[in-house]
């Protein structure tokens, strides 16, 4: 059964309607093909007005939609001859970072990204993408790795954050988050880091030391989440619709600011409701951002991603 968002009721009406018409149609009744159609058209109108007029919290919403496509999915659709690799060597193995090996339109890649799941026992497997420090340590792995053999590298970033548990901490949360970004910003190969649900804070940010960041239409990206702003501006989390107006946390307010580099479209009614669509549309964006990149030397790379970032919150002067 879809799962319907709060702002999604008259869609989710009118879809109603036509499953109640199509059954009542099918078992023998009066033909209502041009009322369904009617009601077909109806609801394509409605649900793309819906998606053009998104508030920013109305983004997060969708940003957070459980049937969104997640990193599974994109590898499944966009990655053949896949070998996940796992653990940091040090401590264990943490699968709310999945990676490995593989070929991206026949290009050998590496791939990595934050894995919510998708049911009750994935998302507790993957702890709901929120990395421990052995997920940013099998990042620096897989980066190392891509390194050596002249790998591009190709991220997806969904997560609210790193986890902010006492044995994340005790292990050195902070310090691995860092050698993720550093180990971003100084890598000698192509790297595209593509915001596809949440971009939460630091958790985020050490798989997005790119040269270029890609966000999905309805994608967001912050230094926290609404709720947690909401918590520190006005001590009331149930402000995070206000926190979120505030913060330019949606994907052309991001553009603007410089802190990604392209918006890739979302299918009429967003990710989820066309995921094939969105998974292929994204490797398209992804194939020409690559062929891009594949001109410039290791030393030009480093330089245009450390450049990119430096920039990042800078005035002018004069």
């Amino acid at each position: 059964m879809r799962h319907y968002l709060d702002f999604e009721r008259p869609i989710a009406d009118l879809e109603a309607k036509i499953e109640e018409l199509s059954a009542l149609s099918q078992s023998g009744g009066a033909n209502l093909e041009y009322e369904l159609q009617a009601l077909r058209d109806r609801t394509e109108v409605l649900r793309k007005d819906t998606y053009a007029r998104l508030e920013p919290w109305q983004k997060t919403m969708v940003a957070r939609h459980p049937e969104r496509p997640h990193l599974v999915d994109y590898i499944g659709g966009l990655i053949t001859e896949f070998v996940e690799l796992r653990g940091d060597r040090k401590f264990g193995d943490d699968q709310a970072i999945v990676g490995g090996l593989g070929r991206f339109r026949g290009q050998p890649v590496v791939v990595m990204g934050h894995e919510k799941g998708f049911d009750t026992a994935s998302r507790l497997k993957h702890n709901f993408g929120m990395a421990r420090p052995e997920g940013y340590r099998k990042a620096v792995r897989l980066m190392d790795m891509a390194e050596q053999y002249g790998l591009p590298v190709l991220t997806f970033v969904d997560t609210a954050g790193a986890y902010p548990g006492i044995g994340a901490e005790e292990r050195g949360q902070a310090e691995a988050i860092a050698r993720s970004t550093e180990r971003g910003l100084t890598l000698k190969t192509p790297m595209i880091a593509t915001v596809t649900g949440e971009g939460g804070s630091g958790g985020a940010i050490a798989l997005a030391a790119a040269n270029r960041v890609l966000i999905l239409e309805h994608s967001i990206y912050s230094v926290i989440s609404p709720e947690g702003a909401a918590s520190i501006l006005w001590k009331d989390g149930a402000r995070a619709k206000d926190a979120a107006d505030r913060m330019k946390i949606t994907a052309p307010d991001l553009l603007k600011l410089g802190i990604v580099d392209r918006i890739v479209e979302e299918p009429a009614g967003g990710a989820h409701s066309d995921r094939d669509a969105m998974i292929e549309a994204l490797g398209d964006v992804l194939e020409e951002e690559l062929k891009a990149l594949s001109f410039l030397s290791p030393e030009q790379l480093v330089d245009q991603r450390a450049k990119r970032f430096y920039d990042i919150g800078r005035v002018g002067l004069g």
